[in-house]
């Protein structure tokens, strides 16, 4: 590293102006580098989870879901983002019921270069059980804190297209997930809204996450996923030697499935392979940082080809 620090001598005053001459000239050549993009913070994350556990369960529609709202947009606001709310009523088994979807859209190339925008989403609703207490720490919480994390890092990036960060309510079924549509509100109504509005076909691709905090964590392919998405992620993965990107494949139901039927490329980064899911037991000690950060650091390092393949040349 160059050291451009100022020089004291006792030498004449002609001499120590020669010499901050030649000092000078050399600082002039040296180059300040550009700041690096902040790496994903697996701790960071994992914090936010514990805030949003410690809110109780946070089932679309009640006040601890308004609660995780307040908590995912106060954090988003303290990185200088603005957050945009798409409220909607969704139709459940339970009767009508108000859900609201958060996003973020982080900085791109000018607007009007026609290169749409890439989505990084998950859902922060939790899932209503009435037989005992649900916090959701995996389930609900380790996608919404990821989100707010991968905003934070994302947020001075030089981007090569506009990427907005989802926050979905609404992803859990009210009684039943197999029962008519009782699931996916806030990315039906999402896509739906995309579709009135004529903005569909700027939806370039859609990356969910989805239950990625497990201690254990065991990532399969989602056979649903659009391969060539798929590709990319496992292949970074392969190349930062992570080991919970798994080379199996599996159909799951999710979110992503709402854009994938819109004709958007998607896919589903979930570990369903979770032993607490949908139990009293997802509860923080389940989670860990360094799972989070296996996720995080794939997929930074995915995000270049990715873009590379959307922007239009």
């Amino acid at each position: 590293m160059s050291d451009c620090r100022r020089i004291a001598t006792s030498a004449t005053v002609s001499a120590a102006a020669i010499l901050a001459l030649l000092v000078g000239t050399a600082c002039a050549g040296a180059q300040t580098p550009a700041p690096a993009t902040p790496g994903f913070d697996g701790a960071r994350a994992h914090e936010h989870i514990r805030q949003l556990v410690a809110i109780g369960p946070r089932v679309a529609g009640t006040p601890g879901a308004g609660k995780a709202r307040d908590y995912v947009t106060a954090q988003l606001k303290a990185l200088g983002l603005t957050v945009e709310e798409q409220p909607f009523e969704a139709r459940t088994p339970a009767g009508p019921t108000k859900m609201v979807n958060l996003r973020v859209t982080l900085q791109g190339p000018s607007a009007g270069s026609g290169q749409g925008r890439l989505i990084i989403a998950g859902h922060y609703d939790t899932k209503l059980f009435r037989e005992f207490t649900f916090v959701g720490a995996n389930d609900g919480g380790s996608s919404a804190a990821f989100l707010i994390e991968i905003a934070r890092v994302l947020k001075g990036r030089k981007n090569a297209l506009p990427i907005e960060i989802l926050f979905l309510d609404g992803e859990e079924a009210v009684v039943d997930w197999n029962t008519g549509n009782d699931n996916t509100y806030g990315s039906r109504y999402y896509v739906e809204a995309a579709r009135q509005a004529g903005t569909l076909p700027q939806i370039r691709a859609l990356v969910l996450v989805d239950m990625i905090g497990d201690r254990d964590l065991r990532i399969s392919r989602e056979s649903n996923s659009t391969a060539w998405l798929t590709d990319i992620i496992w292949g970074a993965a392969r190349t930062l030697n992570r080991r919970e990107f798994l080379g199996r494949e599996t159909p799951i139901e999710d979110d992503h499935l709402r854009f994938l039927e819109a004709g958007v490329p998607a896919v589903d980064i979930i570990d369903l392979d979770y032993p607490a899911w949908h139990t009293a037991g997802d509860t923080l000690d389940k989670v860990s940082a360094a799972s989070l950060q296996a996720v995080g650091d794939v997929l930074l390092a995915a995000l270049p080809e990715i873009e590379k393949r959307l922007v239009k040349p």
